[in-house]
């Protein structure tokens, strides 16, 4: 949860290619990894053999003030602890890390790789991932308009996507294998207005756009950033498609936020689709989609249930039923399903599979499915699986350091 902000009410709760960077060094031997197992508990600590494990995990390391992550990393920061106690539990070959600060001298992945993955944590074996990704987002940039409607300006509300300083909930891309850095591609700066049929926002009480008409074509759609992170693995290259859109909350009758989420959603789905992407260009100028039969996964906190929580028009369906989206079993753990019964509250009347929620958002909220890894219909899914332990088994101890859980899978080539 972010303390900056109240509580989620139902649901849930990045400027150029030029500046991000990427470490390219060479590649370690991979640390020995435990029997694969084909259940989704989370003694599933190691792939199949020739399975490539990706994974994505919103680790909440986020700090109010600029430079704060890097101050308490330095410092020995125990949330930050237990998450690489549990990367280094799931080993996975490549990893989004949403909700982790962003600095231009990428300062706090180094503090977090050197410190904290590369030491043993919890009894656990140290991981390196020797190539990595970052880039400047969108939260926290101030927009020097009056996005909230309160007569102020500089507000984290005014901010191109929520945030206190410029970085905060940014990015990481970790990976064993190397990236591709001169083909990256970032979407921090398009615009929303861009998106053809776009879900303007309208203010409920009187009928108008809720953004002016001087407001609306400036304001950018991800509330982040998007990026397509191509990464040379052993199952060829991979389009690692990586987002974190707004929590569709935190907004009134106009549903602002409710209404970007879907479309922020809606843009890998069209990036990915057959219809008219020209409108699709990216910080650098290239315009267009990912081009027919390249490999990717979809992957982030993408603050949507399919099921329950606060959605606008279920947005998560858009890539769930996509054609070229690979439809499989959602990854499953038994600590969710455990902690639904346990907290009851919000958990009460939902629709959804308990066993497949990734976060948990309290008794009020309950628990939800909000964070996904979705791989291209040309890859088959041999394992999967959500790093949620039963109370008492190992690992237990360490999810508390985040809201959400790290969710995995394993897979392979045709």
């Amino acid at each position: 949860m972010k303390p900056t902000r109240p509580p989620l009410r139902l649901a849930f709760l990045c400027a150029t290619i030029a500046l991000a960077a990427c470490t390219l060094a060479a590649c370690a031997p991979a640390a020995t990894r435990a029997s694969p197992s084909p259940s989704p508990s989370p003694s599933a600590a190691s792939p199949p053999v020739a399975a490539l494990r990706v994974a994505t995990y919103n680790t909440s390391l986020y700090d109010e003030t600029d430079g704060g992550l890097i101050r308490r990393l330095e410092a020995g920061e125990p949330a930050a602890r237990r998450i690489a106690a549990v990367i280094q539990h799931a080993r996975p070959d490549l990893l989004l890390l949403n909700e982790f600060d962003y600095d231009a001298a990428g300062r706090a992945a180094d503090l977090f790789q050197h410190d904290y993955l590369e030491v043993a944590q919890e009894g656990g074996t140290p991981i390196r991932y020797p190539y990595r990704y970052l880039a400047p987002v969108n939260t926290g940039v101030p927009s020097g308009l009056d996005l909230d409607h309160d007569g102020k300006l500089g507000t984290g509300n005014d901010a191109w996507g929520f945030g206190l300083h410029p970085g905060q909930y940014g990015m990481v891309v970790l990976s064993r294998y190397p990236i591709d850095a001169a083909h990256v591609r970032t979407f921090q700066n398009l615009r929303w207005a861009a998106m053809p049929g776009a879900r303007a926002p309208v203010d409920a009480s009187t009928g108008k756009p809720w953004y002016t008409p001087d407001v609306w074509p400036q304001l950018r759609l991800s509330s982040k950033s998007h990026w397509d992170v191509p990464v040379r693995t052993p199952l060829g290259t991979l389009h690692f498609l990586v987002h974190h859109p707004t929590p569709p909350v935190f907004d009134g009758p106009d549903d602002h936020n409710g209404l970007r989420n879907h479309d922020e959603i809606r843009l890998w789905a069209d990036y990915i689709g057959n219809g008219d992407t020209s409108w699709l260009c990216d910080d650098a100028g290239r315009c267009g989609g990912l081009a027919a039969g390249e490999r990717f996964v979809i992957a982030g906190d993408h603050n949507a249930d399919p099921m329950d929580g606060d959605g606008t028009d279920k947005p998560i369906q858009q890539l769930l039923a996509h054609p070229r989206v690979l439809h499989y079993p959602a990854p499953r753990s038994e600590g969710a399903a455990e902690a639904a019964t346990r907290v009851g509250g919000g958990n009460i009347g939902q629709h959804g599979d308990p066993a497949e929620d990734t976060g948990d958002f309290g008794p009020k909220v309950g628990n939800l499915r909000l964070d996904y890894v979705l791989p291209s219909a040309d890859l088959h899914v041999v394992g999967s699986g959500v790093f949620w332990p039963k109370a008492g088994e190992t690992g237990s101890a360490w999810i508390d350091a985040s809201d959400h859980h790290l969710v995995w899978i394993d897979l392979a080539g045709e």
